[in-house]
């Protein structure tokens, strides 16, 4: 009964738009007319007897295990489970005398019962020409139906219109990581639900590393001591919380016409990656950084510190820029920089249109332990008083 309320829901609200029902019991596709054939079902010969492994998803700002260059190592087929959660959760926690701000959100997580949903959605790993399969579900109690577009994808819309599951489906599908970089993972279910659904958290990041691992500017091998992957979000909170996620949607249709979001966040609300929540690095560690941003440009910029390589797009197979103060996230992408932090303290990681950092919330912090370079800063006369 929930899944016919929720179809109802779904073509009453008039955004059916990209997806249209087909065929006998139920064909997801989407809008246009198709002049090829249509994608296979079953594994393709050429993906015979190739090893699947599982990998293990964990909690942004973190990634899987994984191993920076695999040589000549033959590919493999990487399996991901994720599933869809739709709920209430809080944007911006309480402060001073302000309470804290409830809204409603959609999110991919990992299917293991104790990860906590947010955006990003868990950040996958692989290797350049392995092969990634995704086993995507919509738990019954879920009110729309929900897919997956990797733009790391070649063909059927990243995936998109093939990967439509109404609540209570689910599908799985390969694609070949034909391209390295960072790219973005988003629901795109059709007309208004793709940038509402967006906006709402469900986004997140696919990482394609070069098979023989980064390189840099000279084309020698780099490698880093740990990966963070900062997802920056805008979002758009009703001024009553909505009693479920249909409702949430419909409200905030004006406020996305307005393009000003209530809260522009980085991994999923205010101050999630500040203070007791702040990204740890040592002095003398390599920090692979992966900013990125599914629906909105930004302009990232780390305080105190610099991007010594910065790969635009976060295309892996060209040669990184270096030396950048500030770097540009297009609309729908995630980019790559690299940074050894070189002297101790708080960094902020802020996008620098600064009114979104300060009064919207678009900042994370990182806190590097290590001993102090004085060939690098020096105090020479401490503050105090102006001397006559």
């Amino acid at each position: 009964m929930k899944n016919k309320l929720s179809l109802i829901f779904w073509m009453a609200s008039g955004f059916y738009g990209l997806t249209n029902a087909q065929g006998a019991e139920h064909e997801h596709g989407m809008t246009g007319n198709s002049t090829g054939s249509a994608p296979t079902v079953g594994i393709p010969s050429s993906q015979m007897g190739m090893e699947v492994v599982n990998q293990s998803l964990v909690q942004p700002p973190f990634v899987p295990v994984h191993e920076q260059s695999v040589g000549k190592q033959k590919p493999k087929v990487i399996h991901v489970d994720l599933s869809i959660e739709e709920k209430k959760f809080v944007i911006a926690p309480a402060k001073d005398d302000k309470p804290a701000v409830e809204t409603w959100g959609m999110f991919y997580r990992a299917t293991n019962p104790d990860y906590v949903s947010t955006n990003p959605g868990p950040t996958i790993v692989v290797h350049q020409n392995d092969v990634v399969e995704v086993h995507l579900i919509n738990p019954t109690d879920n009110l729309f139906a929900h897919n997956i577009d990797f733009h790391g994808a070649t063909g059927a819309m990243g995936g998109g219109s093939i990967s439509l599951v109404s609540p209570g489906e689910e599908v799985t599908f390969r694609f070949l990581a034909s391209k390295a970089g960072t790219f973005i993972y988003h629901c795109a279910p059709g007309g208004l639900h793709i940038p509402s659904h967006v906006v709402s958290g469900q986004s997140g990041v696919l990482v394609v590393l070069p098979r023989d691992g980064l390189r840099n500017q000279h084309g020698k091998p780099v490698a880093y001591d740990r990966m963070y992957v900062i997802s920056e979000q805008d979002v758009y909170v009703p001024t009553q919380v909505a009693e479920n996620v249909a409702q949430h949607e419909v409200a905030i249709q004006p406020l996305m016409k307005t393009l000003t979001p209530t809260y522009v966040v980085m991994n999923g609300s205010v101050g999630a990656l500040t203070g007791e929540h702040a990204l740890r690095a040592k002095v003398g560690e390599k920090i692979l950084f992966v900013h990125a941003q599914a629906n909105m440009s930004t302009d990232g910029h780390l305080i105190g510190g610099h991007a010594d390589l910065f790969w635009p797009g976060g295309s892996f197979g060209n040669k990184p820029e270096i030396d950048f103060e500030s770097w540009n996230v297009p609309a729908g992408d995630a980019i790559a920089m690299l940074y050894e932090f070189r002297e101790p303290g708080l960094y902020a990681f802020v996008n620098h249109n600064l009114i979104k950092a300060v009064l919207f919330g678009a900042k994370a912090e990182v806190n590097v332990e290590g001993k102090w370079d004085s060939k690098l800063m020096t105090i020479v006369n401490p503050v105090g008083a102006i001397k006559q």
